[in-house]
């Protein structure tokens, strides 16, 4: 019969177009999907055989086939054939070719359309569980870098431009708080993962009594999905990760990019170790950030993974639509490109120094313009007042040429009379930093409770409650 080689080549007359199976084929990314695929017709082997659709001598021969097609995966020994459009096709070839005839029988009341949804949902839960592990992984670096360096003091940045002292720990674990929100989220995304379509068919359900709960919890799924048709359309697990993702990997983008500027000589706050770095073809002396430049670089590759998703999605009507097949490929991108990037991301921060001397000498008289803004506000002046006071007195010091700290103590009194004799004592970065003591605050003390309650999430490493 021609164009037999396919599942549904049965209505008809001619096999399909070779530039067609080209552009329709998915085997050659999706085989990634054997080992859940494999795992999902196991447990489906055992739907069947419960409502008496297969004897147990039939269950024994498919479930014993599945089994070695998993260890050809596995071993990376199965071989390919022309027909094996997509890894559900391969696998129930190769089954066929080690049972007979029976392998048919694992179809019934099964469609390719619920049957990758199903793939594709296991896939991404056991995915965000590797990028969980290793998100934990880069949050205990930051803590143990924040920890050992609570004394150091340097600018804090706003627009780039030096705003107000802060200790180096307080920096480093505001980046602990954004990937413990990317936490949270992934977690919320496995959690959309976890509702098992398989039972839904092509999209009106299956004609046979399976039991679907049982089903979805032999799989580890939390729970089923609700309508058949939603099912094998439903692809929001996916854009959900996708935009996890893009989010993690913006946050990222945002420490690499510090980090690039802040070991430049020009800066010198942190040395990156020579294993995360690249030298010139032509110049010696260069040390090129290049794993975080190319950290940086792929931002823009995840986000277009999302952003083809979701145009995918915009259009569909109703149904399975085979559009759904571009589900895949950037999902993979993004899974595979951010569980190279974590690693990496957890021993830049493990092995980079911290210079604690040129954070010293970036700290001008300039971080503590606030300090005298406060000063005034103790005194009873109003804070709209005393900003403008103080604007007055740096405004006065660069004309000067003098450091804000410079500032003869008897010259305030010439920009408000609340200025006293102790003024010139409020300008020290020490004090500055001591009095942020609020939860959350730049303060040693409050940056200990912030390490404190960052480790007992990890010791924990349990999803919160609203996660």
């Amino acid at each position: 019969m021609k164009g037999a080689s396919t599942l549904w080549s049965g209505r008809f007359d001619e096999p399909a177009d070779t530039a067609l199976r080209s552009m329709s084929d998915s085997f050659s990314f999706d085989r990634r999907l054997a080992l859940v695929d494999v795992r999902g017709s196991v447990a489906y082997a055992g739907s069947l055989r419960e409502v008496g659709l297969l004897d147990s001598r039939e269950h024994e021969a498919i479930v014993g086939g599945l089994r070695r097609i998993a260890g050809e995966f596995e071993e990376e020994t199965f071989v390919p054939k022309p027909g094996d459009e997509d890894i559900h096709t391969a696998v129930e070839r190769r089954l066929l070719e080690l049972v007979g005839g029976v392998a048919g029988k694992l179809h019934t009341g099964r469609s390719r359309n619920d049957q990758v949804a199903t793939d594709l949902r296991l896939y991404v839960m056991e995915a965000v569980d590797g990028l969980l592990a290793k998100l934990r992984a880069i949050q205990r670096e930051i803590v143990v870098k924040a920890g050992g360096h609570l004394s150091v003091i340097m600018p804090g940045y706003t627009h780039l431009q030096p705003a107000q002292p802060i200790l180096f720990s307080h920096w480093l674990m505001s980046f602990f708080w954004k990937l413990e929100r990317d936490r949270r989220r992934l977690v919320a995304a496995r959690r959309q993962a976890s509702v098992c379509p398989l039972g839904s068919g092509a999209l009106a359900g299956c004609p046979f009594s399976i039991d679907r709960d049982r089903l979805a919890a032999s799989l580890g799924f939390d729970s089923v999905t609700e309508n058949s048709l939603d099912a094998v359309e439903d692809r929001d697990f996916v854009a959900d990760v996708l935009f996890v993702a893009s989010l993690l990997q913006t946050h990222l983008s945002s420490v690499a990019e510090t980090l690039i500027i802040w070991s430049s000589p020009a800066y010198g706050f942190v040395r990156l170790s020579d294993r995360h770095c690249t030298g010139s073809s032509l110049m010696p002396q260069k040390r090129n950030p290049d794993a975080l430049e190319l950290m940086r670089g792929k931002t823009g590759r995840l986000l277009g993974h999302l952003v083809g998703m979701l145009t995918a999605l915009k259009g569909l009507p109703s149904g399975y639509n085979k559009d759904l097949q571009e589900d895949k490929e950037g999902l993979f991108d993004v899974i595979d490109t951010l569980a190279v990037e974590l690693p990496v991301v957890a021993a830049v921060i493990r092995r980079m120094r911290v210079n604690a001397a040129h954070m010293a000498e970036a700290r001008d008289g300039g971080l503590l313009a606030t300090e005298l803004a406060d000063y005034l506000v103790r005194k009873g002046v109003p804070f709209r007042e005393a900003h403008h006071a103080v604007g007055r007195v740096v405004r006065h010091a660069e004309k000067a040429g003098l450091a804000l700290e410079l500032v003869p103590a008897n010259a305030y009194r010439r920009f408000h009379q609340a200025f006293g004799e102790d003024t010139p004592g409020v300008l020290d970065v020490h004090l500055a930093v001591s009095r942020r003591s609020g939860r959350g605050g730049t303060a040693r003390e409050s940056v200990e409770q912030q390490i404190a309650r960052a480790r007992a999430l990890l010791d924990a490493d349990t999803p919160p409650p609203d996660a």
